[in-house]
């Protein structure tokens, strides 16, 4: 009798399980956030063959028959995020990690590490010391740099990439002077004494960097492809690379070529030089557009400098700069002729435009030049877009890009970091409203977000979005907050609307691919104020689990 019930139970189990659909991966019993256009939630989901083939609720285990199962116990899933605005590259051996510093002991410490690794003479580069993190709330000098490494000539980059200092090895190197030439735009600091501090802006920059050795590419691809690995433990399962020459692309063809799958899908923004001719010979060789590519790697829009930023205090506007009577930044970087030039030349050739514009006067310029242009030559669903937008612009402008179809690509972490930059050169208004979201969105604009590696995680953009509280404490302008659905909506669906995928990803529907994270808070009912200590507990990526904590 035992052996009849035995196998009386097995052939019942077999055959509820021939009656159930095989999936790969099954999701259940948590909150799933679709982040479509109802804000529709469910609490599982099933994924085969990279794709979503159901979402509902817990009764979906009875229909379908996983190769993994996994209990969610409540916890949040989200499509993956897409970050719009973001730098990734390989790092070179001479080059110093600065992010996370709490003071310049700190800073100088490790560029003294690396100086004992390298030996006397070698360069020494890194990327991400901000003056506003460190306990004596003012940015490194040349006279920091050589107490660290005398026998070594430095140059560090801030973060955010408006700015770097320079060691006096390093100024010496480069044969620069309070009163050497620059490029359009770029400042060589001095201080009260008329000395050069070492604080390099903009396009200055590129007078020291230029003498830093070039690293051998094998040096830069591992590197490379661990830091683009690393997105997925943050969540972020999709990006837009913010400019890359053409040999740059081709760096980033090596990598998806060797580790397709493996790595967040990427739209690779091309980066224009400032002289129209040139632009559009780089185009023409290039002989791609925006688009072109697959699901994983794919070129991005056309990239574009109208002006500096505000870490380099060299954003272009209408209004001077607090307590700086006369001073309107260092844009623009290219005048109204040029800039509807390369902007004409790429429109034409089916490019989608993605230019960089901080200042309300660059804001300005760049959206009477593209309303011209695509007066003159429309073209529907071209998508071209204002990476930044920081300097809220007059309401006539945003009524202008809402009538021609201009989106913004906004980093609202940006509130959070560079507070104390918006609050040392802007005042009233224009403080109240840095990284404006609401007023665009009121306006008719479409405002997608992203993280410009200030930081990259999403966590802090999507905290500044809805709470507006910068780093020193401060709420800054109320007015412009999201909902954190909003933010979410804005890092997700409207992310994947900037690359004309939003068939494809950005949402959690059937048929999309399954890219998606799962977290350890319920972002849509805790304290937004707690958003940044949310952890990923799994990223998802085209129905692969490629991170879980």
């Amino acid at each position: 009798m035992r052996r009849l019930l035995i196998a009386a139970w097995l052939l019942g189990a077999a055959g509820a399980a021939r009656g159930q659909e095989p999936v790969d991966l099954l999701l259940r019993n948590g909150k799933v956030f679709a982040a479509d256009e109802l804000l529709s939630t469910y609490s599982a989901v099933a994924v085969r063959n990279g794709r979503i083939v159901a979402l509902g609720w817990d009764g979906l285990t009875d229909r379908y028959r996983a190769a993994r199962t996994i209990d969610l116990a409540g916890r949040l899933v989200l499509p993956g995020f897409i970050d719009t605005h973001i730098h990734i590259s390989g790092d070179a051996e001479r080059w110093v990690d600065l992010s996370g510093l709490e003071n310049l002991a700190e800073l100088k410490g490790r560029v003294t590490r690396k100086a004992e690794q390298l030996g006397a003479g070698e360069w020494i580069t890194g990327y991400g010391w901000s003056e506003d993190e460190l306990a004596e709330q003012r940015r490194p000098l040349r006279w920091d740099l050589d107490d660290a490494a005398p026998a070594n000539p430095v140059v560090l980059t801030r973060a955010g990439g408006h700015s770097s200092v320079a060691s006096s090895l390093a100024l010496e190197a480069a044969r620069l002077a309070p009163s050497s030439e620059t490029p359009p735009g770029g400042i060589i600091e001095v201080d009260d004494a008329g000395r050069m501090n070492g604080i390099l802006r903009e396009g200055a920059q590129g007078l020291v960097r230029r003498l830093v050795p070039d690293p051998t590419r094998d040096e830069l691809q591992a590197s490379f492809v661990e830091n683009l690995r690393g997105l997925l433990g943050l969540g972020v399962t999709s990006i837009i690379q913010a400019g890359v020459d053409i040999a740059g692309f081709a760096d980033w063809e090596a990598a998806y070529a060797a580790h397709r799958g493996e790595l967040p899908r990427a739209a690779v923004q091309l980066r224009a030089p400032p002289d129209p001719q040139r632009a559009v010979d780089m185009l023409d060789r290039f002989g791609r557009k925006t688009g072109d590519g697959d699901a994983w790697l794919r070129v991005g829009p056309l990239k574009f400098f109208v002006d500096g930023g505000y870490t380099g205090a060299a954003a272009w506007t209408l209004e001077p700069y607090r307590g700086q009577p006369g001073y309107y930044g260092s844009g623009p970087l290219i005048d109204e002729a040029g800039l509807s030039a390369i902007s004409s030349a790429a429109h034409e050739r089916g490019w989608q435009l993605g230019f960089h514009a901080i200042g309300d006067a660059a804001i300005a310029m760049t959206v009477d030049v593209w309303a011209r242009m695509l007066a003159a030559s429309p073209r529907a669903g071209h998508r071209h877009y204002l990476n930044h937008f920081t300097v809220r612009p007059p309401a006539e402008t945003m009524r202008r890009m809402a009538d021609w179809n201009i989106h913004v690509a906004q980093q609202p972490n940006f509130t959070y970091t560079l507070d104390g930059r918006y609050a040392e050169h802007l005042d009233g208004e224009r403080y109240a409203t840095n990284n404006p979201l609401r007023s665009p969105m009121r306006h008719g604009v479409v405002v997608a977000l992203g993280s410009d590696i200030l930081p990259i995680g999403p966590m802090v953009g999507l905290q500044a979005a809805v709470t507006r509280r910068g780093m020193g404490g401060a709420v800054v302008g109320p007015g412009e907050a999201l909902s954190m659905p909003e933010a979410i909506v804005g890092y997700t669906r409207l992310a994947a609307h900037l690359t004309f995928e939003e068939d494809e990803k950005g949402t959690l529907e059937v048929g999309k691919l399954a890219d998606l994270v799962v977290l350890s808070q319920d972002l849509l009912t805790i304290d937004p104020e707690r958003t940044t200590d949310t952890e990923v507990d799994l990223t998802v990526l085209g129905g692969r689990i490629v991170f879980e904590r």
